[in-house]
């Protein structure tokens, strides 16, 4: 049978009806398809598609075992380096990653390895296995780690499978950070995927502490001093928004993508009033931005009852930064995109909330350090957009909390934790960091490639002080 070019097609929800409601858009692969998929998969001598992976998965190997229809021996394979499979599987942007590199990639599309790793992730978690917990040394050492996202959850799962007593402390009421506050639920299921990882994590041994702000209840030093602790990984992401510094940006009905998103996710504003959290949506809303983050706020003010969304863009579509499948979502729903437009004034009413944007057109003249050519503004050709509601989207930056608490800790221009980019070392000796606070905000994948990175370095520096 000849080699197909294209992947298997994954199956989503009618795009008229998951435009409202929050169940997961992409339904996943059978397990045919995932065997007919796998055997796209050449087998490279050399294989490319792991020096794309930031957490190294053996990927051809994993591949293989599913072709066998080893499923078991597959999420094995995967589980050596990747903490959190089910997501990565929905949220990695494979196509800048693993897939990038296929050979097939060349001629055609390449190997489904996402879908493929998605597949096995949901039938090891369908089985509800019982994860064995690590037994610990009696003068096991102690490690902190702060902020549950992606590379402190994976960073803890490391260090726990190699016998240290790993506690996580969390901000927020839930853990998981941007996976359960940022990503909305009809891409990353908050019960059926996120608690079931973190849960896994647990299970081994990791404890998690809520509710507790590092630089508030406790500082690095007094865990290092006080409570005993032997290393500690800062892994607390890149949650502060940032805003143009337009005129009208504190009016009413005007949101960071941040504030909306957490609202939505964490605190299930979507099913007010059977929770607490209210959240206001005009019937047209323009969402700031071309990044996913752009496109998760933009699919979720729809899902939330919005008649006409926006996505505002100074660049034109070629430089948009989303993955191309949100963006491809984000049409099929009936979402404009208003691109080579850039805002210059939210306006406002009486009562001070949002009765519009004011726009101008843009054009793209040379390119800037990131390599995109740099919007430039046409004269005189100022708009108005119709819209009650804005959602800024257009990036975040570090919470200076624990910086600002923290002696010793060099910070870089810009905010974010000083580290070593193989280790994840800071100024300060036994203190490490690691994901978003580090190199401003990423991939979930790649926050996840600096934890695993810090807690090897951790598991080095712990060892030379015993």
């Amino acid at each position: 049978m000849a080699l197909s070019l294209k992947k298997h097609e994954m199956p989503v929800q009618d795009p008229q009806v998951r435009a409202h409601n929050f169940d997961e858009v992409a339904l996943g692969y059978d397990e045919e398809t995932a065997v007919a998929e796998a055997e796209r998969c050449l087998h490279c001598k050399v294989p490319q598609c792991r020096k794309g992976c930031p957490v190294s998965v053996d990927i051809p190997e994993f591949i293989g075992k599913i072709k066998e229809r080893d499923f078991d021996g597959a999420i094995e394979k995967i589980k050596e380096a990747n903490a959190l499979p089910a997501v990565c599987g929905r949220v990695c942007p494979q196509e800048n990653q693993c897939e990038k590199y296929c050979v097939l990639a060349k001629k055609g599309e390449s190997v489904g390895i996402g879908r493929l790793e998605r597949y096995v992730a949901d039938r090891y978690m369908a089985k509800n296995e019982e994860v064995k917990p690590i037994e610990y040394a009696a003068d096991a050492q102690k490690v902190a780690v702060i902020g549950s996202g992606p590379s402190g959850l994976s960073c803890a799962g490391d260090l726990a499978k190699k016998g240290y007593k790993v506690t996580v402390f969390e901000a927020l009421h839930k853990a998981g950070g941007v996976l359960s506050y940022g990503i909305p639920e009809f891409r990353l299921p908050k019960d059926d995927v996120v608690k079931k990882e973190i849960d896994n994590i647990a299970k081994l041994g990791v404890k998690f502490e809520l509710n507790s702000v590092a630089g508030r209840l406790f500082t690095v030093d007094e865990l290092m001093e006080e409570e005993g602790f032997d290393a500690v990984f800062i892994g607390t992401g890149a949650g502060l928004p940032r805003f143009q510094g337009i005129p009208g940006e504190s009016l009413s009905g005007v949101y960071s993508a941040n504030e909306f998103l957490t609202r939505c996710n964490l605190m299930k504003a979507y099913k007010f009033p059977e929770y607490a959290t209210p959240i206001k949506i005009g019937k047209k809303v323009a969402v700031i931005g071309g990044g996913n983050v752009a496109m998760d706020a933009a699919r979720t003010a729809l899902r939330l009852g919005a008649e006409k969304v926006y996505i505002v863009y100074r660049r034109s579509e070629a430089e948009l930064p989303a993955r191309k499948e949100e963006v491809e979502h984000a049409k099929e729903e009936g979402i404009e995109f208003k691109l080579l437009n850039n805002p210059v004034e939210i306006l406002g009413d009486e009562n001070g909330w949002v009765s519009g944007m004011r726009c101008i057109k843009m054009e793209l003249g040379e390119p800037d350090e990131s390599g995109r050519r740099r919007p430039v503004a046409v004269a005189g050709s100022e708009f108005d957009l119709d819209v009650e509601t804005v959602i800024v989207s257009i990036g975040t930056g570090p919470n200076p909390i624990i910086s600002q608490t923290t002696p010793g800790l060099d910070t870089t221009k810009r905010g974010n934790i000083a580290a070593d980019d193989e280790t994840g070392a800071t100024s300060k000796p036994g203190v490490f960091a690691g994901g978003d606070i580090v190199t401003g905000a990423a991939t979930v994948i790649l926050a996840m490639g600096a934890g695993r990175k810090a807690a090897a370095a951790i598991d080095e520096y712990l060892k030379s002080k015993r």
